[in-house]
């Protein structure tokens, strides 16, 4: 396996795990926790790797999106 097929799958495992930890912790379904985080900035930043962002923690990533991008979030709480 060649680097680049290592990191496109650790970047997917984290998504599934940021993506989990948002439905989690804010008590939405899978989907909505789907659309919170792809319509983030955080999404595109791990996507293209901005400054090693992808090697956080999941739990630190989703606490960073919810301090960044709150706005997301309230469309969210009408599903709690």
């Amino acid at each position: 396996m060649n680097e680049d097929i290592l990191e496109q799958n650790y970047r997917e495992r984290l998504e599934e795990r940021i993506i989990a930890r948002i439905a989690e912790q804010n008590k939405i379904p899978l989907e909505k926790a789907m659309d919170v985080y792809y319509h983030s900035r955080l999404a595109e930043k791990i996507y293209q790797g901005i400054n090693g962002i992808q090697y956080l923690d999941c739990k630190v990533l989703v606490d960073i999106l919810h301090d960044t991008e709150p706005v997301l979030f309230e469309s969210a709480e009408s599903f709690a």
